[in-house]
């Protein structure tokens, strides 16, 4: 693409295929990212419900159903599909504006627990610029989220610019803190590999409740204790933080178009990623939309939709 790409939405090449198994269900999953025209954003099309229809849901906070142990979009009792952070993520990360999401079931697939097999996925179909302009979400003045002493806010900030900080008690974990300017190729580099972590205790609570089916040490970074069980260890010493950043990325993809701003958390999750836009777009005077040139596009207003070991693979239709 040209180096002006960047103003300009854009859309996947064609059809991509992946298919794995949902984390919580343990249930195996097909996913297919589709092509979508300009201004449609990104939808979610879940097909394979009990009464066999289809059902749209758009990829925007308003939708969020749920945030306890991932980020759910739909209604949780019907129309839903659940966990899908890391996918969001990849497609903010990488710059995407427009794609259909066809799922076949209640999750997105887990894969490896990271976002490294959708940007794998994506990259065998390329990106295509559309003659639409990006549109961004332009922070004006500070919105804060306090519960109890984790904390997230929106500052105003020339680039789209992340700063994370976790602090767990584990000696595994730690304080750990990350910063990065998002791009597709920091996101690429620095964050897309970044696993899923839980603690096995934790798990041992969760599985009788009828969670976390599909957790194996092929999709998570397992913690017992004081010690990492996965034999091939940490892909990087701190990926632990680098993961709950891919995590506030696709979280805050549910906005419906890229920040212009900086986001900053500590102790933050999917529930405080989610308050976040809450109160953003409870205060019109805090943001703006603005085309990606950085000339004004509309006032300030809600967006609407227009705009187990696993095995896994992807296919290009």
């Amino acid at each position: 693409m040209a180096r002006n790409a960047t103003n300009f939405q854009t859309t996947i090449g064609d059809t991509v295929r992946v298919d794995g198994i949902g984390v919580h269900s343990g249930e195996r999953v097909t996913l297919a990212l589709h092509p979508a025209d300009p201004d449609s954003g990104i939808t979610f099309l879940r097909t394979g419900l009990s009464d066999g229809r289809d059902a749209e849901i758009s990829a925007e906070w308003k939708n969020v159903g749920a945030t306890d142990l991932c980020t759910m979009v739909g209604d949780p009792r019907g129309a839903s599909v659940a966990t899908i952070e890391h996918l969001m993520a990849a497609l903010r990360g990488l710059g995407i504006d427009n794609v259909v999401v066809e799922v076949d079931g209640g999750e997105v697939p887990v894969m490896d627990g990271s976002s490294e097999a959708f940007v794998e996925a994506i990259d065998q179909v390329g990106l295509v610029r559309q003659a639409a302009r990006r549109r961004m979400i332009k922070i004006l003045k500070p919105i804060r989220v306090e519960n109890g002493s984790a904390w997230a806010e929106l500052r105003p900030y020339e680039g789209s610019r992340y700063e994370v900080t976790i602090d767990f008690a584990n000696p595994v974990i730690g304080r750990q803190s990350i910063g990065v300017d998002l791009t597709p190729d920091v996101f690429r580099r620095q964050i897309s590999r970044a696993r899923t972590f839980g603690f096995v205790s934790d798990l041992e609570k969760l599985l009788p409740m009828g969670l976390c089916r599909g957790s194996s040490l092929e999709n998570s970074v397992a913690i017992k204790d004081d010690r990492i069980l996965n034999p091939e260890g940490l892909r990087w010493v701190d990926e632990f933080v680098r993961h709950k950043l891919l995590d506030a990325i696709g979280d805050l993809a549910l906005s419906g178009a890229p920040f212009q701003g900086l986001y900053r958390s500590y102790k933050g999750g999917h529930k405080l990623n989610f308050l976040t836009l809450k109160a953003l777009f409870a205060d019109p005077t805090a943001w703006a939309l603005v085309e990606a040139a950085s000339r004004p596009a509309t006032p300030a207003a809600e967006l609407g939709t227009a705009m187990v070991a696993p095995a896994f693979r992807a296919e290009v239709a």
